[in-house]
């Protein structure tokens, strides 16, 4: 399938293996651990090629390598690595790209997960990090050292869905010589490619909307071969490798990518914008309603809204648990809808003061959009915060 074609063409064909036994329209489930040997077998070990040969499973297996093709195909990366998890990929790529003495700048509202391993493993593994405001460029360039050797930023922030500047952060770390690694699991390929806007890496969580169906955990690094292959290593030292069921889910969830994520854009646009007018609403996290469209680089926003109600955490409760069509529950980017707070669940391991830092405010409800009637999903929304104030006209 050649790269040039649409989003919507690759991924439902790229990457996709043709048996030449059955002629499987679809890529099968190769459920073993290992494969027969067999002089290309003997000739990778020899030359260091384990990547491409099928030999053992935590190297390669034939549904891993379509799924990374498929996924490389949607970022326009030259090659891909699937791993167990999208925590897996972010430390297989932070611990490949530094060594130590190193210096690593982050931001400082990055996915919980993320910034408990730049905080809590990297300084005892030899490597310094700095956590700037992902916005503010002047901060960002302030925080370069001679020593800097990666840059770690969100497309779209968690929770609190801020826009960085990839294009301008790019530049930024080309000009100190360091990579730059760009998260792009809330804004997916079909919104945004940042190796495009000049990031070196992307990574994912592909339990999101990747996998789609809320029944997979993956992740996945997308760049140059170069860097994918001592990154492939590194996932194999971590034990960090995705099963065949996993990615033969994978694949199956990334065919109808494009659809979902359209769905899930406007969705949550029509979302943000009633919230925005609810009387019980304090604020409205979402790009359209913070005016940090950066309409060149992006083409939607994906599906989670993250609001404040009055009455702070009591009320968030309250709310959530009168919500009919939403579960209350982690994740987000699958066909269901999903509503959590950031304050007990993805952040909590932050103190109060990180937190309010953050902006992560009493009250603080992160939903994430599903694919069902936008309608009926407003009209919950309407009767879980309360009809006797209801929108304001």
């Amino acid at each position: 399938m050649p790269r040039s074609a649409s989003p919507d063409t690759l991924a439902v064909h790229a990457g996709t293996y043709e048996d030449p036994t059955t002629g499987s329209v679809g890529t099968p489930i190769f459920q073993t651990s290992t494969f027969k040997l067999n002089d290309d077998s003997y000739s990778a070990f020899s030359d260091g090629a384990l990547r491409d040969v099928p030999i053992y499973t935590r190297y390669g297996n034939p549904g891993q390598w379509a799924v990374q093709e498929k996924v490389a195909a949607l970022e326009g990366g030259e090659s891909a690595v699937v791993t167990a998890s999208g925590m897996s990929a972010i430390a297989s790529t932070v611990f490949t790209l530094t060594n130590k003495g190193s210096h690593i700048i982050s931001g400082y509202d990055v996915y919980g997960g993320t910034y408990n391993l730049l905080r809590e493993d990297m300084p005892s593994c030899g490597r310094d990090v700095t956590f700037v405001d992902p916005l503010n460029t002047d901060a960002i360039k302030n925080a370069i050292r001679p020593e800097t050797q990666v840059l770690l930023f969100e497309s779209l922030t968690n929770p609190l869905l801020k826009m960085p500047p990839i294009e301008a952060i790019a530049e930024i770390a080309r000009s100190a010589n360091a990579l730059l690694v760009v998260d792009n699991t809330f804004l997916t390929p079909i919104n945004m490619r940042p190796l495009s806007l000049g990031a070196d890496l992307v990574v994912h969580s592909a339990t999101k909307y990747i996998g789609g169906h809320s029944d997979v955990t993956a992740g996945f690094v997308v760049g140059r071969r170069k860097f994918l292959d001592k990154i492939w290593a590194q996932t194999l030292r971590f034990g960090a490798t995705a099963d065949p069921l996993c990615c033969f889910l994978l694949e199956r969830g990334a065919k109808t990518l494009p659809l979902r994520v359209e769905r899930q854009n406007r969705n949550s646009a029509a979302i943000a914008d009633f919230l925005s007018r609810h009387d019980q609403v304090t604020r409205v996290h979402y790009p359209t309603v913070n005016d940090e469209v950066e309409a060149s680089t992006c083409q939607g926003y994906g599906g989670v809204v993250s609001f404040e109600v009055a009455g702070g955490d009591d009320h968030a409760f309250e709310v959530m648990r009168n919500l009919r069509i939403p579960y209350v529950a982690t994740s987000l980017g699958g066909v269901e809808s999903l509503v959590s707070m950031p304050s007990n669940t993805s952040h909590s391991s932050l103190t109060a003061r990180q937190k309010a830092l953050i902006g992560i405010n009493p009250g603080l409800i992160r939903m994430a959009v599903g694919i069902e009637s936008v309608d009926e999903l407003i009209e919950d929304l309407d009767q879980a915060l309360g009809r006797d104030n209801g929108v304001r006209r």
